[in-house]
This record gives structure tokens, sequence and C-alpha cells, in this order.
């Protein structure tokens, strides 16, 4: 009797452990499956650059839900339309996963304008980029400091250092050719003293040429009587100004010639 109680007993514990092997094998490969959807995953759509307006029907397709967590500007985008998101796309994920995004702002932020003039283009395209605004149009004018910022402007108009601009805006501006004034107009500087026209000689860019002395007697002496190029004319940077100057005025007699009544007058 022992014998048969002891192969009774031997018995139940296999039938226990197959009971319990198959239940465990059912509750890991059908059960535990279907309750965790193991294996059954969801590819994440690309949603950058759509409408916030569309977004939830094509969420609800993809069986996919959606949270904002951010919202910032980009001229990039256009307003209200998802920036970036989490997970990316591409990304294996679980039915009814959320995902993050993040919306390009409807209005743009307000940022103070830098100052830009007598700056760099390089230097002007960094500054603009810190403050959030864009690089435009760049123009450039006669003047001898090559690439230096002379104007900033916005549509058209100057704008002021401290001046509230809307984030991203375009900003143009005016740059010096390093050339100068390819020409200009010379001054007349007939009448003027030799000393006042050649500081105005220089002033202009020009050179101090040939210095000649006539007699004029009804000129004051040391006074401009004539100039090449004249009065007027269209001259360049760096051109030299002849001058005539007067030598003698009313009344003088030139040193250089024997005075009346003296040894040398042959009288």
């Amino acid at each position: 009797m022992k014998v048969t109680s002891f192969k009774h007993v031997l018995i139940h514990l296999a039938i226990i452990l197959v009971v319990g092997f198959i239940l465990l094998f059912l509750f890991f490969n059908i059960y535990l499956p279907n309750q965790t959807q193991h294996g059954d995953s969801i590819t994440v759509p690309n949603i950058q650059g759509r409408s916030y307006a569309e977004l939830n029907d094509f969420m609800n397709q993809h069986r996919l839900r959606y949270e904002v967590n951010d919202s910032t500007f980009s001229t990039e985008f256009p307003p209200l339309t998802v920036m970036k998101q989490y997970p990316l796309p591409g990304a294996q994920v679980k039915e009814n996963r959320k995902v993050f995004i993040s919306l390009n702002a409807k209005n743009p932020p307000k940022v103070r304008m830098p100052n830009l003039v007598d700056g760099s283009v390089k230097n002007a395209q960094l500054v603009l980029q810190s403050f959030g605004l864009e690089l435009g149009e760049i123009t450039y004018e006669p003047n001898l400091a090559a690439n230096a910022v002379l104007k900033q402007l916005h549509r058209g108009r100057p704008i002021e250092e401290g001046s509230y601009i809307a984030k991203g805006s375009k900003i143009d501006l005016v740059v010096g050719d390093g050339k100068g004034n390819s020409s200009f107009t010379i001054d007349n500087l007939m009448g003027m003293d030799l000393e006042t026209a050649q500081f105005n000689i220089i002033g202009s860019g020009l050179q101090v040429g040939e210095i000649t002395y006539e007699a004029a007697p009804d000129k004051a002496p040391n006074t401009v009587l004539r100039q090449i190029p004249p009065a007027g004319a269209k001259v360049q940077i760096g051109e030299t100004v002849d001058l005539w100057i007067v030598k003698f005025g009313p009344g003088q007699v030139d040193p250089g010639l024997p005075t009346p009544g003296s040894e040398d007058s042959g009288l």
C-alpha cells in the first residue's frame, strides 16, 4: 500500500508540474502579450511642419496622442506648426503613446535693435543672429571705410539702436565700398590766400601742385589768381591742383628788379 501511495503522489506531482508549465506558457505567450501588446509597435510619423489644426485627426489615425510642451518662434515655419517632436520620426512605440511637440508661436516676440554702425559686415551678421534678427540686403556707397556699416535700415528706413522690433525681422545694411567718392566738384579757390587754399586742397583729399607767382597790380598779394583744374570741375581724390598766386599788389615793385634811381638803373 505504501508503494502504491508513493506512486500516486508522484503522478499527482507530475500532473501538477505539467499543468503549471502549461499555465505559465499560456500566461507569458498569450495572455501577457495581449495585455501589453508585446511585439505590436507603431512607427512614429513625421509631424514636423504639420499644422496644429489638423494634428488631432492625424494622430488619431495613427493611434497616437500628443502634448504641446514648448512654444518658440522661427521664421522657418509658419505660425502654429510643429517645429520639433519626441519621439523622433521612425521610432517604434506602443499604441496610444504620447508624442511631445514644440509649436511655432503665432506672433513673434519683440527684441531690441542692436547698434551695427561702424562695425564690420561680418560682425553685424553675428550680432543680428544673436538677437534673433536676419541680415537683409547689403548696398554699397562711396566711402573709404571698406565693409564698414554706415547705416542700418528696416523696411527702407533707418532704425535706431534700442528700438523694439519683431524677432526674425530683416535688417538691411549700407556699407562703405572702400574707394570713397570716385569724383567730386572742386571748390572755387579764387581770392583765397595761399595758406587757406592749400588747407582746402589737402582737406579735400587733393594734392597741391605747382605754385606760380604772377604780377597782378589790381589784386591783393599772396592770393589765388588762377587754378587748374578750374572751379566746378570734376576731380578725383589724389589729383593735384596747380595755383597761380599774386606776387605784387598795387604800387609794389618786383624786388628782383632795380628801383628807379639806383646804381643799376642806368640813369
